[in-house]
């Protein structure tokens, strides 16, 4: 996610509306075998990695506000916090895992697409407000934890990885297949 230069925050908003009209179309087009339907290279069902591409959205509105505090701080700090967080992969990889399974018993595909709306709002709104010098700001990440996370990642790099895991986990999905 190394970039150069300033980010141009119309390709953000871009992917993000892209992003937005694929999740809509993914939910408007599935019934509910299709749902249940497992993955390819998961143990989740279609529905839990639709939620699970949801959550990389709403977990990236987190991550901003961690790379703004953090972002301040002395670059030790931020280090530190990093290597914590991979001290912690296993507990997190079993609530990465566990959390799609029983949020999808509470949020419907007709919420999601709600919670999807409003949240890919958010993210442009916040676009919107953040400064060139904000968007230069970051902090270290737990490369554990996701293969989109590098080791120092700024506010600009951070807006990018939500569509980055979206893309990613959407070749995985089998809502396409039938039979």
């Amino acid at each position: 996610m190394a970039r150069s230069g300033p980010l141009d925050r119309q390709v953000v908003h871009d992917e993000l509306d892209r992003a937005c009209a694929e999740f809509h179309r993914l939910l408007a087009a599935a019934g509910a075998d299709d749902l249940a339907r497992l993955t390819r290279g998961t143990r989740w069902t279609n529905e839990q990695l639709l939620w699970h591409m949801l959550f990389g959205f709403v977990v990236t509105r987190v991550l901003l506000v961690l790379a703004r505090l953090l972002g301040r701080s002395p670059r030790g700090v931020g280090r530190a916090f990093a290597r914590v967080l991979d001290a912690a992969t296993v507990p997190f990889d079993l609530v990465n895992y566990a959390g799609p399974c029983g949020a999808v018993k509470v949020i419907g595909p007709r919420r999601m697409g709600a919670q999807f709306d409003r949240v890919i709002a958010a993210l442009h709104r916040g676009l919107d407000r953040e400064s060139d010098a904000d968007l230069a700001r970051g902090m270290h990440y737990p490369v554990r934890w996701d293969p989109f996370f590098k080791d120092y990642m700024t506010l600009a790099d951070i807006y990018r990885y939500p569509t980055r895991h979206f893309d990613f986990h959407r070749r995985q999905l089998t809502l396409d297949d039938r039979g």
